[in-house]
C-alpha cells in the first residue's frame, strides 16, 4: 500500500490523483492533503478520505475547517495552515509518495522539504524546477530520491527514455499545439483580446497556463524543466508544433531511432504511471488508434512566439534568469488578464526583466524566493505599477 500526500488536492491534478486512488484502493491510500483556499472541496475530501493531516492556505481558513469538521462529527484530522502546514503534509513519516501540484512557486518549499525527507515526488508543477531545479535536483541526487514527472510532455519523455541510456539520446522533442494564434497574422497580435487568448484549441486549463500556451511561454518553462529532469543541455531539447496533440513527446536516439508516446489525453494516465513506476498497472484509459488520422509537425516561429526564444536564453544562463523568466511572466500575464497591457507586452515585459537580471545561482531556497520577489518588483516597475526603484536597492545576489 502506497501512502500519498497531495499538494494542491483541490485542483484538477489533485482531484485526478484522488480518482486514481479511488480506482485502485488496494494499491494507494491518502495520508495527507494540502487544500489551499477551497474550503468546501477540502471539507468533502476530509469526509471522503480521512487524511491524518490537512493544510489550508491561512489560519482563518484552517479555523473554519476545524469548526466544520467538528460540526460534521469528523475527528482525528489535524488541521494546519500556511507554508509550515504544507511542509508538514509533504514530510509526514508515513508518506511514501508526494504529488506536487500547487500552481506557481507556492509549493516550492514543501516540494524541496519532501525531497530532503527522502520522499518520492511526482511533479505536476513546472515552476518548482524552473525556479529551483538546480537545488532540487542536487538534493534528489544526495538523497537518492526519484523525481517522476506528471505533466504529459515530460511524463512521455520519461517513458520513451526507458528505451535507451541518456548518453544514447541525440535530442528530445516537446510537442506543442501552437495555441490559438498559430496561424494568426502577426500584424493582428497587438489587438488580441483576453477572450481570444483564453480559447485554447485543445485543452481546458487554468487562466494563466492558457495564456502561457498562447504565448508558448508554457513550452519554454517545459524546456527548462526537461533540461533539469533529464540532464540535457538546451541544445538537445527541441520543440515541434503538433496541432493534433496526439503525440505527447518524442525522444530521438543517436542511431536515428525515434520513440514517441501516444495516449488518451487524460491526466489520470501520467499520474497513474508516476504512482506505479517502475510497474505498469492495467487501466481503462485506452487509446483509439483508428482515430489518429493525420499527424502534422512544423518548427516553431520564434518571431511569432518570442517567449520561446527568451526561455532558451534563460535556460542557457540558468539560476537567476530562470527565476526571473517565470516571475516576470506571472506578473505580465496577470496584467494582461486584467486588461492593463496588450498581449504583445507579455514577452516585452519578460525581456526587460531578463535584461536587468545579472548572472547568479541561489544557494538556498530562501535565496530563490528572494530572487523571485525581486524579479516581480522589477516586472511591476516595468509595467509602471510601482515607483522607480533606486538602482534596485536590494540588488540581485550574484
Amino acid at each position: 500500500m502506497k501512502r500519498i500526500a497531495i499538494l494542491g488536492s483541490t485542483g484538477s491534478i489533485g482531484q485526478s490523483t484522488l480518482s486514481i486512488v479511488e480506482n485502485f484502493p488496494e494499491r494507494y491510500s491518502v495520508a495527507s492533503l494540502a487544500a489551499g483556499r477551497n474550503l468546501n472541496v477540502a471539507l468533502e475530501q476530509c469526509r471522503r478520505w480521512r487524511p491524518s493531516v490537512v493544510s489550508m492556505a491561512d489560519e482563518a481558513l484552517a479555523d473554519t475547517l476545524k469548526t466544520r469538521l467538528a460540526a460534521a462529527g469528523i475527528t482525528g484530522i489535524e488541521v494546519v495552515h500556511g507554508t509550515r502546514g504544507t511542509i508538514e503534509v509533504a514530510t509526514l513519516p508515513d508518506v511514501d509518495f508526494v504529488v506536487s501540484a500547487i500552481v506557481g512557486v507556492s509549493g516550492l518549499e514543501a516540494t524541496y522539504a519532501a525531497v530532503r525527507a527522502g520522499k518520492t515526488v511526482g511533479l505536476a508543477n513546472k515552476e518548482c524546477l524552473v525556479a529551483a531545479g538546480e537545488l532540487i535536483i542536487a538534493e534528489a541526487h544526495r538523497n537518492n530520491v526519484a523525481l517522476l514527472p506528471i505533466d504529459s510532455e515530460h511524463n512521455a519523455i520519461h517513458q520513451c527514455m526507458r528505451g535507451g541510456r541518456t548518453e544514447e539520446v541525440r535530442q528530445i522533442w516537446l510537442t506543442a499545439s501552437g495555441g490559438p494564434f498559430r496561424t494568426k497574422p502577426l500584424s493582428e497580435f497587438a489587438n488580441i483580446t483576453v477572450a481570444e487568448a483564453l480559447k485554447h484549441p485543445t485543452w481546458v486549463m487554468g487562466r494563466r497556463i492558457t495564456i502561457d500556451s498562447a504565448t508558448m511561454l508554457n513550452k519554454g518553462l517545459e524546456i527548462i524543466e526537461a533540461c533539469r529532469l533529464f540532464d540535457l543541455p538546451p541544445s538537445q531539447v527541441k520543440v515541434t508544433i503538433h496541432p493534433q496533440s496526439t503525440i505527447h513527446s518524442l525522444v530521438e536516439f543517436i542511431d536515428g531511432s525515434i520513440l514517441a508516446q501516444l495516449s488518451v489525453t487524460d491526466m489520470r494516465l501520467p499520474i497513474l504511471y508516476a504512482l506505479s513506476y517502475p510497474e505498469r498497472v492495467a487501466s481503462d484509459l485506452t487509446f483509439d488508434m483508428a482515430k489518429i488520422g493525420q499527424l502534422d509537425f512544423s518548427p516553431p516561429d520564434f518571431e511569432r512566439f518570442p517567449c520561446l526564444r527568451l526561455a532558451y536564453e534563460a535556460a542557457e544562463a540558468g539560476g537567476n534568469h530562470c527565476i526571473a523568466l517565470n516571475a516576470a511572466d506571472e506578473v505580465a500575464v496577470a496584467a494582461f488578464l486584467q486588461e492593463q497591457i496588450p498581449f504583445v507586452d507579455i514577452p516585452r515585459t519578460i525581456e526587460r526583466v531578463l535584461e536587468l537580471t545579472p548572472p547568479g545561482h541561489p544557494a538556498t531556497i530562501a535565496e530563490v524566493l528572494e530572487q523571485d520577489q525581486l524579479a516581480r518588483e522589477v516586472a511591476h516597475q516595468s509595467l509602471g505599477d510601482q515607483p522607480q526603484l533606486q538602482s534596485f536597492s536590494r540588488p540581485f545576489r550574484q
